[in-house]
């Protein structure tokens, strides 16, 4: 109940799943059946392109959304249309950039009886994460995005929205994911998001001072690039991505995570391939830049004093980097 009232829908909205992997397929692959016409961000979590791809193979024609300046085009998305269009697959907030995409926009252009899935995972911490806020059909949330928390999330579809399981079994969840449900990791789920919630705007406004002090002691490294959004209200605070092109940012992250700072390349669950960031290509369409990306988040415990540290151990691992390169 306690997330159906922060997401403001019915309680039998809101299907538990494993995790926003498992919502975003079943949000794809549940809705999606032969001769239909999709959308999905290239810039999205693997979850989305993935299975988008896989229903490619299914007779489901897929496509990328436009994307222009770091905004879904919405005027050549509407030239892009068909009578057989049936779902767009989006994130609220890129989790590799930060970029918050202009889901309304995209909703207004493609009006009522196309569906809109909007994979919300990374919103919670500094955005309102109501469906009607995104202009969403379907929701995707992550406990592990908000909390320590793992194994839970949760596809937010109205009952009258047609969604076929992904698999047989039991009739929990609608019958949209059967299996035993886990009451405990649901109620620690909610409290992380209703704190969140509680926490959001302080958060916020803590996290655009400290990005402003963090940039601004982070100019002077050689070469540095920053990815993000094109206004100050089409990007999430607290995520910053970075490009260091013609640096090995691999070994970048190694020693960062010697000096005591977890940071990434880019996604989890893509850190396998050789192409670098889809998001940040999908961003700046420049394959270097793309190939040698730094992805820098915190969250509400991380204190303003913690990132004079990190910009000294940073300075000092690209200085490493570059002397060691030249020899």
């Amino acid at each position: 109940m306690s997330i159906a009232r922060l997401v403001e829908v019915q309680s039998d909205d809101v299907v538990f799943t494993s995790g926003a992997t498992e919502a975003n397929a079943l949000a794809i692959l549940g809705v999606l059946t032969t001769g239909d016409h999709a959308f999905y961000l290239p810039s999205a979590h693997a979850s989305v392109v993935e299975n988008m791809k896989l229903s490619s193979e299914r007779g489901i024609r897929a496509e990328a959304l436009p994307i222009k300046d770091g905004r879904v085009d919405c005027e050549k998305l509407k030239e892009l249309l068909r009578p057989e269009t049936k779902l767009v697959s989006m994130d609220a907030v890129c989790g590799e950039t930060g970029v918050v995409w202009n889901t309304r926009e995209v909703r207004n252009t493609i009006g009522s009886k196309i569906l809109l899935h909007i994979d919300a995972s990374q919103a919670p911490l500094t955005e309102k994460i109501t469906r009607a806020h995104f202009g969403a059909d379907m929701l995707t949330l992550d406990a592990s995005k908000v909390s320590a928390v793992r194994g839970i999330g949760t596809l937010i579809a109205h009952r009258t929205i047609s969604i076929v399981p992904l698999y047989r079994g039991g009739g929990q969840e609608r019958g949209l994911r059967p299996g035993s449900e886990a009451p405990e990791l649901a109620e620690r789920f909610a409290v992380a998001l209703c704190a969140a919630a509680r926490g959001r705007d302080s958060f916020r406004a803590r996290a655009e001072r400290d990005r402003i002090g963090f940039i601004g002691r982070i100019r002077p490294i050689e070469g540095v690039l920053i990815n993000e959004g094109p206004s100050a209200h089409g990007q999430a605070p607290h995520i910053l991505n970075l490009s260091f092109p013609r640096r090995d940012t691999d070994y970048l992250v190694a020693l960062l995570d010697e000096a005591g700072f977890a940071v990434s390349t880019r996604s989890a669950c893509e850190t396998d391939s050789d192409e670098g960031s889809r998001a940040v290509f999908a961003l700046t369409g420049d394959a270097e830049r793309a190939r040698a990306t730094l992805r820098i988040s915190w969250g509400p415990a991380v204190s303003s004093h913690a990132f004079d540290n990190f910009v000294k151990a940073l300075a000092e691992a690209v200085q490493f980097i570059d002397n060691n390169s030249r020899r």
